[in-house]
């Protein structure tokens, strides 16, 4: 498994101006363009999502009073509470408003057809399943990134803004993010490849 530090990742500022984004991983890795990507997103003001075609996409308030998602006749969705995700097609223009200022969101985007993803609030040992490639990221507690290993190292403790990620062939058996802290809350998206 891979760690990563929201901290420690390079902002890009959006072209309209109206935010950053810090990539957590895009894949698979020496792709021409993504089949999914994990990135967090700070929201500065209200403002146009670029569109992407044939893309599917799950934002996740992280921080912040909430965002409001809208596309006339197809949607409109005030995300207020952290971790809870929610699902749209990029294929939609999504308009952005910020009713209480600036926030902080996760965004997974995987390449309809060949990938899907489930982002889900999880508080238990977590056991990827092979086959798959994932994100955890920490929302509250400590958290323990399993033993030892891979790319980015796999052990160590992690908390709030910290997690790991993997790619379809990188599991091993004994690497399971588990949770040290009574309080400990994470979001987990699970990407799965289209048969």
């Amino acid at each position: 498994m891979h760690r990563f530090d929201t901290a420690s990742l390079t902002a890009g500022r959006w072209r309209n101006g109206g935010g950053t984004t810090r990539e957590i991983v895009s894949g698979p890795a020496g792709a021409g363009e993504f089949g999914w990507r994990a990135s967090v997103a700070d929201i500065d003001r209200d403002g146009p999502f670029s569109a992407f075609a044939g893309v599917d996409r799950t934002l996740t308030l992280l921080a912040g009073d909430g965002v409001r998602l809208a596309c006339p006749g197809v949607f409109d969705r005030l995300l207020t509470r952290v971790g809870e995700p929610f699902a749209f097609s990029g294929d939609h223009q999504a308009a952005a408003t910020l009713p209480g200022g600036a926030c902080r969101v996760l965004n997974i985007m995987v390449r309809r057809g060949r990938w899907t993803a489930r982002v889900e609030q999880v508080t238990g040992p977590l056991v990827p399943s092979p086959g798959h490639a994932g994100v955890l990221y920490v929302l509250r507690g400590q958290w323990h990134a399993g033993e030892a290993g891979g790319g980015g190292g796999g052990g160590g403790v992690m908390t709030h803004g910290q997690g790991v990620w993997w790619a379809q062939d990188d599991h091993t058996p004994g690497q399971v993010p588990a949770p040290l802290s009574p309080d400990a809350t994470a979001l987990w998206a699970d990407i799965t490849p289209t048969p």
